[in-house]
């Protein structure tokens, strides 16, 4: 089994920071495409920005220029750094991977609990 596990959402003021992170664990052969999503209240989920396991990225216009995400095949972590965060950004931001597991040659997409950001003054 994988599990994906998402931190360090919070509560920033317009134009301030953060960094999400997403661990994933269990038996783990290799890690494809990971990204990120987030869901705002009454609206649907929507992409955030993905990245390739060969390092080609993609962002969602919103966000390009101000977020930027990142990973590292060692730690089976992706990360997103979010800067000049807005208030339309507050959501909670889910993170997902393509997985290959032991036993199995087929990759299957997981994907992790979720974590609130908020942008407020």
């Amino acid at each position: 089994q994988v599990q994906l596990v998402e931190s360090g959402g919070g509560l920033v003021q317009p134009g301030g920071s953060l960094r999400l992170s997403c661990a994933a664990s269990g038996s783990i052969v290799s890690i494809g495409a990971t990204g990120w999503y987030r869901q705002a209240p009454g609206k649907q989920r929507e992409l955030v920005a993905t990245i390739a396991s060969g390092g080609t990225i993609m962002y969602a216009d919103s966000v390009t220029g101000r977020f930027t995400i990142s990973r590292d095949n060692d730690k089976n972590t992706v990360y997103l750094q979010m800067n000049s965060l807005k208030s339309e950004d507050t959501a909670v931001y889910f993170c997902n991977a393509a997985v290959s597991s032991a036993g199995s040659k087929y990759y299957r997409i997981y994907w992790g609990q979720g974590t609130q950001v908020t942008v407020s003054s």
